[in-house]
């Protein structure tokens, strides 16, 4: 081996690269070339480029967590001012999820068509072109369509930073390393809320979309001074656009009906046309992906085999010319059982804490009488455990395995909301903190290490497209499990009002009947989790990660040889 350096496995392309040919960093910095891997991660540290760039990462996604929570605190205020209902009201936060959740699935393409660099500063651009528009937009659909370029901008943004993270780390320090990104990516939920409901009490409302505004200029100046390249990209990769269409058709047009079911009922047109539309849309999109991972892994395999039986090189152009691309989204991943386990858990953990956006601040602002301000300061101590879990959570997961963190975390999360669920209409205000304390502690620790086993469990190839899988899905549970859960509180509160004999005097017993329901909504979700928490995740993928190194070197070892003569550039991945 002596001479022959290392062969490395690009993360983004499944292609090996030979550590000796590096070029040595020139004393003038070059943003755009590639940070190698043996100069990101050095002697057990991150060295000071990866470190910013790490940093600036972390921000940028912060940014983005950060405005999915700032305008929670400002939701009952903005309802009021439109005129609207809080059905409609509530789109403010889902088409963040929404249009993430559209957004991930473009990752795996994104990140092989283009550099980190180019897709971070892109998507800041249009964060901030999409928060001055919010903030000057005289209708809701105008702020609406701002608050969706935000979404635009910011939907990659987590994904992009998981790939990068796997890329750099080894294995066994990666529930280190994203225990600390998940405790950096807490503090926004925790100071968002308190942020902007201070703002909107002392400048109202549309003084958020200004501070996010600003935010989001300080990123873009971080990402163009300050961020490096770490993966390989290939130009002549293209987007599945048709698939793309698919996917906001199919679960846009479900979310629509959802929606409208509050106004007309699911016996309206309104209601079941877009669902039926959707689910078709969403059938048809998941067809397309298998079809399209089937003739990709044909076409890769004819290159493989050809290269390995010594072809010329036309022969291998050739077969290299055929027009066949990677899917929009590698499904193929889910045959990987721990993957798919981890992949639903973190999708109804998702789908169960959606309360957090709508739901408790109305409590707190409308049937409480307290301010926007109050609203955020009770959910404050929730968030900061949430921070502190992330971290411990994944010290945890590196040492015991996934397995009992996961489970202990559900049951955390089972219980706050059990406790949060027996809310009243003369409840101490400050135990609703304690039980969201209790609440975002368990998400702590269920969310971060189960996201990380799951994608350790997968070839490093597959990386890219297991975290674009994974944080669609959950996305997509965050984005329907909040209307479903508002509209099935007003729901409750409609019926539970005209039980009580109807007028305003019941208005606020009827509401918070209402929110009861709902959290024990969320609680039977939770239970769920539990129960595939308790009998999914298990085998040796959940023990320790130092158990899962062993493992991970024997399959490292197989993968080298088996792409040791993979072809680079048209072809960015191996679907097994």
């Amino acid at each position: 081996m002596a001479g022959r350096g290392i062969d490395r496995i690009s993360a983004d392309s499944g292609t090996v690269a030979n550590t000796t040919d590096a070029q040595p960093l020139s004393t003038k910095r070059d943003f755009s070339a590639v940070l190698p891997k043996n100069e990101a991660y050095v002697d057990g540290h991150l060295s000071k480029p990866a470190l910013i760039s790490i940093a600036i990462l972390t921000f940028i996604t912060f940014v983005g967590n950060f405005t999915q929570l700032q305008l929670s605190a400002a939701l009952p205020t903005i309802v009021k001012e439109f005129d609207i209902s809080v059905t409609t009201g509530q789109w403010l936060t889902s088409i963040i999820m929404l249009t993430m959740g559209v957004m991930v699935p473009l990752t795996a393409f994104l990140t092989r068509r283009f550099s980190t660099r180019q897709i971070v500063i892109t998507s800041m651009v249009v964060f901030t072109l999409g928060s001055i528009i919010a903030w000057l937009g005289p209708t809701f659909p105008i702020v609406l369509a701002g608050r969706g370029l935000e979404a635009i901008g910011s939907g990659v943004m987590w994904p992009v930073l998981q790939i990068t993270v796997f890329s750099i780390y080894p294995l066994a320090r990666r529930g280190l390393a994203m225990g600390t990104v998940g405790m950096a990516m807490s503090v926004a939920p925790a100071i968002g809320p308190v942020f902007g409901g201070w703002q909107t009490d002392a400048n109202g409302w549309r003084s958020v979309f200004l501070t996010l505004a600003v935010i989001g200029v300080i990123a873009l100046l971080l990402a163009t001074f300050g961020l490096r390249n770490f993966v390989q990209h290939d130009g002549s990769v293209k987007a599945d656009l048709f698939s793309v269409c698919l996917s906001i058709i199919g679960f846009g047009s479900v979310m629509f009906g959802v929606t409208n079911s509050e106004a007309y009922g699911f016996g309206n047109v309104m209601v079941w046309l877009p669902i039926i539309v959707g689910i078709a849309g969403i059938i048809w999109f998941v067809l397309r992906q298998i079809h399209r991972a089937r003739l990709f892994r044909i076409a890769s395999e004819k290159v493989f085999a050809a290269k390995r039986a010594g072809a010329s090189p036309e022969v291998i152009a050739h077969l290299k010319a055929a027009k066949v691309q990677p899917p929009l989204l590698d499904l193929s991943v889910l045959r990987n059982h721990s993957f798919t386990v981890g992949t639903i858990t973190a999708t109804l953990s998702f789908f169960a804490f959606s309360t957090i956006t709508v739901i408790i601040p109305l409590y707190i602002q409308n049937d409480r009488g307290f301010s926007a301000t109050m609203s955020g300061l009770v959910m404050l101590p929730g968030a900061l455990g949430q921070c502190i879990a992330q971290f411990g959570g994944g010290r945890l997961l590196d040492r015991f395995g996934a397995r009992p963190v996961t489970l202990v975390g559900s049951i955390t999360l089972l219980v706050g909301t059990l406790m949060m669920a027996m809310i009243g209409p003369d409840t101490w205000i400050w135990w609703v903190s304690i039980c969201q304390f209790i609440r975002q502690i368990g998400m702590g620790f269920v969310l971060m290490p189960v996201t990380t086993w799951s994608l350790n469990c997968l070839r490093s190839t597959s990386v890219s497209a297991g975290s674009a899988v994974t944080n669609t899905s959950r996305q997509l549970g965050g984005a329907i499990g909040a209307p479903i859960l508002v509209i099935a509180m007003e729901s409750i509160t409609k019926l539970r009002q005209s039980a009580l004999g109807g007028g305003a005097a019941h208005a606020v017993a009827a509401s918070i009947f209402g929110v009861r329901m709902s959290l024990y909504i969320s609680a039977l979700i939770t239970f769920a989790m539990v129960v595939l928490v308790f009998f999914g995740v298990k085998g040796d993928g959940a023990g320790s990660t130092r158990d899962l190194t062993h493992q991970a070197l024997h399959r490292l070892h197989e993968q080298i040889e088996q792409e040791r003569n993979h072809i680079t550039g048209a072809w960015p991945t191996h679907i097994d």
